[in-house]
């Protein structure tokens, strides 16, 4: 399987300028999986929630089809973050997407700083989508520091975790060698670079995207202040074994009525 990301640096609020880059970096690529930033076609910083509304779109909104086109031109499940609007409600999300179907959304259930100002947490449940044999599931930046977020997509049968990024701690990296050994899972990072200075808020995003291996190898990593796409060949069905000897399987080992 051939997965990668697309690591970019968008101009806040300016959708067709960012579908443009995206499009641009993505030019001839191939691949079976390609993961995008978190609110990659809109930026990060919002001043009010009203201003984060207006850039918020359903799963057949312009973001969808833009994905639809690239999943399409790069034969890639293509994994991106967007605003979802459901009503009267927004969610900082994830959708799937391969050619013309969206596979499915997820929205982030671990808000960030000021994004609860913003979005409604996430109501929708961990889930794992089985697509061109790949089981694949979602969780999108801050989610990293939980590690239930990762365990409970491994529970549920993920071979790879795409994981839509906008970061400016500096641990994630490191940590995702952590997550995915202790889980035996792949994980595609997609973070974005660039900064933002709006209102009272100054972020500096730390790019460094990273294709993380079930064993913690770091198997890509993007550079910290430029746009790429890399790409990595992996066996994904690696990850479907969770013995690291012949005595110790990770998930069979647990020992579930000591936790909490």
């Amino acid at each position: 399987m051939i997965v990668g990301y697309i690591q970019n640096s968008p101009v806040f609020g300016d959708k067709t300028h960012n579908f443009s880059q995206i499009s641009d970096l993505a030019k001839g690529m191939k691949a079976d999986l390609l993961v995008l930033p978190e609110l990659f076609a809109t930026g990060y910083t919002f001043t009010s929630k009203e201003e984060a509304f207006s850039m918020a779109e359903d799963a057949s909104g312009l973001t969808c089809g833009f994905l639809s086109g690239l999943s399409i031109d790069t034969g890639a499940v293509i994994v991106a973050g967007f605003i979802e609007q459901e009503k009267e409600k927004i969610y900082n999300a994830a959708i799937m997407i391969y050619g013309d179907k969206v596979i499915g959304t997820y929205r982030k259930i671990h808000l960030f700083n000021k994004e609860k100002l913003w979005f409604s947490p996430g109501n929708k449940p961990f889930e794992v989508h089985q697509v061109n044999d790949m089981k694949i599931g979602m969780m999108i930046c801050f989610d990293w520091f939980f590690p239930e977020a990762a365990r409970t997509l491994v529970l549920k049968g993920a071979q790879l975790i795409a994981h839509p990024s906008n970061l400016v701690m500096p641990w994630c990296q490191t940590a995702m060698v952590t997550r995915c050994l202790e889980n035996r899972v792949f994980a595609v990072t997609a973070n974005r670079i660039g900064r933002e200075v709006r209102g009272d808020d100054h972020f500096n995003f730390t790019g460094g995207s990273q294709v993380t291996g079930f064993d913690g190898t770091i198997l890509s990593a993007a550079p910290t202040d430029k746009t790429c796409v890399k790409t990595v060949d992996i066996d994904i069905h690696n990850a479907d074994n969770k013995l690291i000897n012949p005595f110790n399987d990770l998930i069979g080992d647990r020992r579930k009525d000591y936790y909490l």
